[in-house]
């Protein structure tokens, strides 16, 4: 199995702000970082299936994992970046009332309480796999509904090329956001897509995971769900949706660019700087596993970069 250390899954500057900001958060002091891509079997998360019968499968037959898994392994540096330090720091993180400010290149702008969202529309469950860029992977049943049945709401104008997306800024709530704990990072989270990529039927808004409402560290109380790009790309806790004409610059592009590109999609073929990409742990199994080109959506999602270099385009 490949081993990665735990200080090579971050820049070196947040990988060492990461032990003040545990210390301040008042986790125990020598709890190592999870390197996600060569954690040990005896460190990942336990339990089978949620609670009930067996666990639902994807498309490809592969089962999901267990509510437990999906709930106690988690990366959300605005709590921290111990995977399981988000569900231990995160339980008064408060989700209601909460609002999507919807804007910008568009013809109706509105702001959606989630009790606007959850009524307006249906919601759907989606079981999709998640694959990190840190080359652990999970599969997630979802709840929530198309990103696209949203941005029609606000009629984009015909200026509107891309997405940008922002999550809750509240260091109060969220430690990870305080003064001097991540000085590289610029918050609040944002990330971005390009239009025709939001508005593809796979970009899920999720708003539940087995038929139960988000918990804060999965992203409370509504997250992106883009199935075919590594997870970092599926920001969470969304309180603002602009439509701009130009690029969004994400957090981690701004942190790393050499890093972290725009597109995000996951290839096999183009390795992080610091590990390979070529193939992944499921959260539960002991192997590793192929990674799929575009997780295994390509058959859906590759026409939307006909004629690009996706090494180039990363």
């Amino acid at each position: 199995m490949i081993k990665i250390r735990s200080s090579e899954i971050t820049p070196e500057a947040l990988f060492r702000a990461r032990r003040q900001f545990l210390r301040g958060a008042g986790v125990a002091a020598g709890a190592g970082l999870l390197a996600a891509c060569g954690v040990s079997p005896s460190a990942a998360p336990t339990g089978g299936p949620a609670a009930g019968g067996a666990a639902p499968t994807d498309e490809l037959g592969d089962p999901a994992n267990s509510y437990e898994q999906i709930t106690t392994y988690n990366n959300f540096y605005e709590f921290s970046t111990d995977k399981q330090g988000p569900a231990q720091l995160a339980g008064d993180f408060r989700t209601s009332p909460w609002e999507v400010a919807v804007g910008g290149l568009v013809n109706k702008p509105r702001t959606f309480a989630m009790e606007d969202l959850l009524s307006l529309f249906d919601q759907e469950e989606r079981i999709y796999r998640l694959r990190c860029v840190e080359a652990w992977s999970m599969v997630i049943p979802w709840q929530g509904f198309p990103l696209a049945k949203l941005l029609k709401e606000v009629e984009p104008t015909a200026a509107a090329k891309f997405v940008r997306f922002e999550t809750l800024y509240d260091p109060d709530q969220m430690p990870g956001q305080r003064p001097g704990l991540f000085a590289s990072f610029q918050w609040p989270y944002v990330e971005g897509l390009r239009l025709d990529e939001a508005m593809h039927d796979l970009t899920l808004l999720a708003t539940g995971l087995y038929g139960k409402q988000l918990l804060p560290q999965n992203g409370a109380p509504i997250r992106l769900a883009v199935p075919w790009k590594y997870g970092f790309k599926s920001i969470k806790s969304i309180v603002k949706i602009d439509l701009v004409d130009t690029m969004p610059v994400s957090l981690w592009m701004a942190s790393a660019p050499n890093e972290y590109g725009f597109y995000a999609n996951v290839n096999p073929d183009v390795d992080h700087p610091r590990w390979s990409q070529g193939s992944e742990r499921r959260i539960g199994e002991l192997g590793r596993r192929p990674t799929l080109p575009f997780n295994g959506y390509a058959d859906e999602v590759a026409g939307l970069y006909a004629g690009m270099d996706l090494r180039a385009n990363y």
